[in-house]
């Protein structure tokens, strides 16, 4: 029976302990010699090779360890001067591959902490730049502003700075343009509200965010909605303007069609809301719907349905224009033929060759030429009231002083008194007052170069006429004087050569004056001097006692001296 070599446990078994149990099989086997160094050299050979790349292996091992401190050092550089950190001083230390890669590990965790905290700080200001980019590009250039590019090279507090302050200007100027869009929108929401457009249709078809109260600072912003909201603002005040315009144009028409058909008060009333648009401008209307279009067609409405009124009523107003001429020439006594006139414009409206509205105006300039000559005449007519009332008391004295009984004690005679009084004063003024009136009249006539009319007839030649009456009369009252003297001469001469007759009494209550004696006052004063009534009445009593040729005989001296 075979003999089995004893086995070795595994974790007995060496070296020397195989190759004994190798030399026993050898023997059993009967192996030569010469296979026997053969097949040792062969196992030499082998555990060489195992050992060389055992030894080979820890080599690279080694190597690895090497490469890893070198690139974990590469990497810790990196960090630190991304981090804008200096580690010049970093070393491995002392201790074993293994120890000094351990510790660097640790050092190149804290590094790459911090570098992952600073990327999200950059990041998190570049995602805020981006957006307020895109923001302020709009919507058609937003996507190149979607993948922000942070250099991960440079994330020193220098860069992190610079970034925070162009984040800080673009929310400075994000701010500026919100209140730009805020106070576009609020100056829309004005002129929508003046000319009842619709505000929310106006603003969404620029942006849909700006019709929202709730966006607040999610409203677009971008170049594009700024261009789109001031070319709304200018289209509509443009807009504005034009309806203003043709409001303030209507509204002159309206008061031109009220004051020429004379409307009523009550129905201006209707359309103050308009009339007052003429005294205003387009800046200062800001009234809810007074430019609406609404309203702009009403007053179209009322413009046309006056304007057939117009002509139905115009022939009214023309002859109403005319009545209105006549009165004002009647008022200052200028002569017109307002028959003739009258037949002439039927005449011209009966043609149908004529504008009824440019008669019209023709019409009110005949008016206002009319109240400015009235004007004119005005102080001149004045004094012609002065100067007839001054005739009028003239006359009223005289019929006053041929009253026998103006003494007496009558009811009213006190008032009589007061009044003859004032009249002789006013008489007194009368040649002075007709000079002033015919050098005013002059003046006017020089002035104006036509003739100062009064009832027809000119002015001058009336004061003229007057002035020649005036000194007939007074040499009429003269000549009446120069008799009344000569009877009176002649009647002391008869009183001379015959005696004095004696003066019969009168009773009580009779006149004091007798016949051929003169009366109480000699004469009263007149227009231009005074007045000889009483002269006339009393010389007419005499009529017979001399010839009205007569002369008398010249006497001495002494005695025309006594006389």
């Amino acid at each position: 029976m075979e003999s089995v070599p004893p086995t070795l446990s595994p974790s007995r078994t060496t070296c020397g302990s195989l190759l004994r149990e190798l030399q026993i099989i050898w023997d059993e086997i009967g192996e030569c010699d010469s296979e026997r160094d053969k097949m040792l050299l062969q196992l030499e050979q082998e555990c060489l090779d195992i050992y060389r790349r055992k030894v080979e292996k820890t080599r690279k091992y080694k190597a690895d360890l090497h490469q890893q401190l070198a690139e974990a050092e590469a990497e810790i550089a990196g960090i630190a001067s991304a981090l804008g950190e200096g580690f010049s001083s970093f070393s491995r230390g002392r201790g074993t591959l293994k120890e000094q890669v351990v510790a660097i590990k640790l050092i190149l965790e804290e590094l790459r902490s911090k570098k992952r905290e600073k990327l999200k700080e950059f990041s998190e200001v570049q995602l805020q730049i981006v957006s307020i980019c895109s923001e302020i590009a709009g919507s058609g250039q937003s996507k190149s502003y979607v993948d922000p590019q942070i250099h991960e090279h440079n994330l020193t507090a220098k860069k992190l700075g610079e970034l925070k302050l162009h984040l800080q200007e673009l929310q400075n100027e994000k701010h500026l343009r919100l209140q730009k869009v805020n106070t576009n929108i609020s100056l829309i929401h004005e002129l929508s509200v003046v000319m009842s457009m619709d505000f929310l249709k106006t603003v969404n078809e620029v942006h849909p965010s700006l019709g929202d109260p709730k966006s607040g600072p999610s409203r677009s912003i971008s170049n594009d909605t700024l261009a789109r909201l001031n070319g709304v603002i200018n289209s509509l005040k443009q807009e504005k303007q034009e309806r203003f315009q043709k409001l303030q144009d209507l509204g002159k028409r309206l008061t031109g069609l009220w004051n020429l058909m004379d409307s009523p008060a009550d129905e201006r009333k209707r359309f103050d809301h308009v009339t007052c648009l003429m005294s205003s401008s387009v800046e200062e209307v800001s009234g809810k719907g007074c430019l609406a279009l609404d309203i702009i067609e009403q007053v179209e409405f009322e413009v046309e349905r006056l304007n057939v009124l117009k002509t139905s009523k115009m022939k009214e107003l023309i002859f109403k224009r005319q009545t209105e001429l006549e009165e004002i020439y009647r008022g200052v006594h200028i002569d017109i033929d307002g028959d003739a006139a009258r037949k002439t414009l039927t005449s011209l409206i009966d043609s149908r060759n004529v504008d009824l509205s440019d008669l019209l105006s023709s019409m009110d300039d005949q008016v206002a030429e009319a109240k400015e000559q009235a004007l004119s005449r005005k102080d001149i007519l004045d004094k012609v009231e002065k100067w007839q009332f001054a005739l009028q008391e003239e006359k009223w004295l005289e019929d006053y002083e041929r009253d026998d009984n103006r003494y007496s004690a009558g009811r009213g005679a006190h008032k009589n008194l007061k009044r003859a009084e004032k009249a002789r004063l006013l008489v007194t003024k009368l040649h002075s007052m007709v000079e002033n009136l015919a050098a005013k009249v002059k003046a006017w006539e020089s002035e104006k170069g036509i003739t100062f009319s009064y009832e027809k007839v000119p002015l001058l030649r009336t004061l003229e006429e007057d002035a020649k009456l005036r000194q007939e009369r007074e040499e009429g009252k003269r000549k009446s004087r120069e008799q009344k003297r000569l009877q009176e001469q002649l009647a002391s001469e008869q009183e001379a050569l015959y005696g004095s007759k004696p003066i019969p009494k009168k009773p009580l209550g009779q006149s004091n004056t007798m016949l051929g004696t003169p009366g109480r006052r000699i004469g009263t004063p007149g227009r231009y001097g005074f007045s000889g009534s009483k002269d006339r009445r009393e010389s007419g009593r005499v009529p017979n006692i001399i010839p009205v040729n007569y002369v008398a005989l010249p006497k001495d001296d002494s005695a025309s001296k006594g006389a």
